[in-house]
């Protein structure tokens, strides 16, 4: 058989099988995990399959928000399903949101045609329950993205403890995801070894790697030609940034005090950008603090303004979040071109790259002292020092952080998950990469270092 006809068998081979993809968001809404489900989506249905997504019809932080219930985008089928989502006011009707997108996406998965494998994250928490039935029942593999990870987080911020019931439910759903998981993607190390604590023999199956930055949507912007520091009267200011989700996982009442001690600095704003729970409590300081502004999350198609804006971004990760979260607005600010403030603890991942690279400081939590410290180190700097680590940040993510590297490394894990899950001929699925074991070796402590 000629190549040709070899080329045209796989796509056939391919569109032949359905990719289910479960997402409860999913794009255009602007949460991360959404985003990157949806990056991996396109990738997917790019290379030949066809990738059908089920995800909720509501915004996942505005809930007022619908959209369309059937479309196509890049070439991915698109399903959203009602009664999903109401908003994250309060734990119950969060819970039957959720309850109600996963008793949907097991019928889903029970009557999907020509299903070829299940690929989901932790939107909702416990969506690979309704991924396990569909091994089960349907025989085909399923692929777990880890974004982070529970019980570990609710028992990391207190709202249960490790012995409780609800802790036992979920410690023992999990090792059961893993287990029947034919791909587990881990986003770093520390998270990795969380993993290999509850399936001590995952690591032939488990890929460790970062999210990306939307580096279609990211290019650096010269403050003179960003329209959004004109929008928020910042000429002449020094923009210290946190833009993203307002968790407790991502503490802020450091910074939220080092900006009350700094609040007659004139040449300082503080912006917050994005929502979620701790967003009262930022917009309670902005009442009191003049230096404060908080915004609600930018449009995607806006992020390059808003993220620009910025001299200085600060990521921030709560001392007991390390690996059960993982900070990936950082590569968003190197995208950009900007230094880092890091409000968390060592280690981890973020200060693994800033000890590597001098692109930032890293301060700990509750150390107001540091951190109003670093904040006026870099008011103070010369502009050619501030660029100069914003440039070694850029120079670091092209080296190890990019979206066509990191979507194509797990695209490729993807491809041969579903290959070795199925049984199937290397022809079924036509997967590009080398053994997933391999990848998994050369990630296993984060790419080569990069020169300083």
């Amino acid at each position: 058989m000629s190549d040709s006809s070899n080329r045209k068998l796989q796509i056939a081979n391919r569109q032949s099988r359905t990719l289910l993809v479960l997402s409860q968001v999913f794009v255009p809404d602007p949460a991360s995990v959404g985003q990157h489900m949806a990056d991996v989506a396109f990738e997917m249905a790019a290379r030949g399959h066809r990738v059908l997504v089920y995800a909720s019809a509501r915004g996942y932080e505005n809930p007022s928000i619908k959209y369309p219930k059937r479309e196509t985008i890049r070439g991915v089928e698109i399903r959203r399903l009602g009664f999903a989502h109401f908003g994250k006011k309060n734990l119950l009707i969060r819970a039957f949101g959720t309850l109600s997108f996963m008793l949907q996406a097991i019928l889903v998965v029970l009557t999907t045609r020509n299903l070829g494998g299940i690929f989901f994250s932790t939107s909702p928490p416990l969506i690979g329950i309704a991924a396990m039935i569909g091994k089960w029942f349907r025989r085909v593999p399923i692929a777990y993205w880890a974004m982070d990870l529970n019980p570990d987080q609710l028992i990391a911020m207190g709202k249960i403890t490790k012995t409780s019931p609800t802790a036992r439910v979920l410690e023992t759903a999990n090792r059961m995801i893993l287990k029947n998981s034919a791909l587990v993607v881990a986003l770093d190390r520390f998270m990795a070894e969380r993993l290999r604590q509850r399936v001590p023999d995952i690591d032939n199956k488990m890929l460790v790697m970062p999210p990306w930055a939307h580096e279609s949507h990211l290019e650096p912007l010269p403050h003179d030609q960003n329209p959004f520091r004109v929008k928020h009267e910042l000429q002449e200011k020094f923009v210290v940034m946190y833009s993203g989700n307002h968790s407790p996982a991502n503490p802020l009442q450091t910074l939220l005090e080092a900006a009350d001690r700094l609040r007659h600095e004139d040449r300082l704003r503080f912006l917050f950008i994005g929502g979620g729970l701790g967003k009262k409590e930022v917009e309670s300081y902005e009442r009191e603090v003049p230096t404060i502004v908080s915004l609600p999350y930018q449009p995607l198609a806006e992020l390059r303004y808003s993220l620009s804006a910025a001299d200085v971004h600060v990521v921030s990760l709560g001392p007991d979040m390390v690996g059960i979260v993982h900070p990936c607005k950082i590569y968003g600010a190197m995208t950009v071109g900007r230094p880092i403030l890091f409000l968390g603890p060592r280690p981890s991942h973020v200060a693994d790259i800033l000890e590597e690279t001098p692109i930032g400081r890293q301060v700990s939590h509750g150390d107001v002292d540091a951190c109003v410290a670093a904040i006026q180190a870099f008011l103070d700097a010369p502009p050619g020092e501030l660029k100069r680590m914003g440039d070694l940040a850029q120079h670091v993510l092209t080296q190890r952080f990019t979206q066509v590297q990191l979507c194509g490394r797990i695209c490729d894990a993807l491809e041969a998950a579903l290959t070795r899950g199925m049984g199937a001929s290397p022809m079924q699925f036509a997967a590009p990469a080398a053994e997933l074991g391999a990848a998994d070796r050369r990630e296993r402590t984060g790419e080569a270092p990069v020169p300083r």
